[in-house]
């Protein structure tokens, strides 16, 4: 039942955080594409790990806008506990999920090798 519980409120905190910085924070280094591809919140509701990909070519871009979401944190929390009926809501912490970058490289390295890819 907890687990259950726990998957709801990931869900629901991974659909509000995308919604508020991607309407609500006005940062001028919110430049790239990005999406938030999930989070892991403890069971105690005390913390929450929000991973997000960000799409670009250009990696000073991309640190740029990762470097806004997380100097936004605290107003993407208290917008989640303006949005979201829970008692309290977790300390979020942002981490860059790179695997989508890990499976390009992959790909690169294989159409190197002249493997065929089917």
């Amino acid at each position: 039942m907890a687990n259950n519980r726990l998957g709801k409120i990931n869900a629901e905190m991974q659909k509000n955080i995308y919604e508020v910085l991607s309407t609500k924070v006005k940062d001028p280094r919110l430049t790239e594409m990005f999406t938030v591809t999930g989070v892991s919140v403890d069971k105690e509701l005390t913390a929450a790990k929000v991973f997000v990909s960000i799409f670009s070519a250009d990696e000073k871009k991309a640190k740029d806008t990762f470097d806004a979401i997380v100097n936004s944190a605290n107003f993407v929390r208290s917008s989640l506990y303006k949005m979201m009926r829970i008692r309290t809501v977790p300390q979020l912490t942002f981490y860059r999920d790179e695997a989508n970058d890990y499976g390009h490289r992959i790909d690169e390295i294989l159409d190197s090798l002249n493997i065929v890819k089917d």
